[in-house]
């Protein structure tokens, strides 16, 4: 992965997508459209928005591009055969559902 191709296709699709819900909840925030953010009833909901844009504000998403790099690799692997995986059969899912399924369904 090139830096150029790094940049156009994470840092700067993620950092506007970061941009954006920021400036919908300051908009919410500034309209007085804040009653949906308090997720409690003892919650006061303006707090909680300011809480959500401060938090949102400081929130990075950007992944270091040698992590990406890393992830590439190993779903070529996979792909290529290089790495030897374990098929999810029916048998597997009816096993679990029988351990937790009942834990799942409350």
């Amino acid at each position: 992965m090139t830096n150029l191709e790094y940049y156009v296709t994470h840092v700067f699709p993620t950092g506007f997508q970061s941009i954006r819900g920021a400036f919908r909840i300051w908009c919410d925030l500034m309209t007085g459209n804040y009653k949906d953010y308090a997720l409690m009833w003892y919650d006061d909901p303006e707090q909680e928005c300011i809480e959500w844009f401060w938090s949102y504000l400081s929130d990075d998403d950007v992944l270091p591009k040698e992590f990406l790099e890393y992830l590439k690799q190993m779903a070529d692997d996979v792909e290529t055969g290089k790495v030897k995986t374990v098929p999810f059969t029916q048998d597997m899912f009816d096993r679990i559902n029988d351990l937790v399924g009942d834990m799942i369904d409350d």
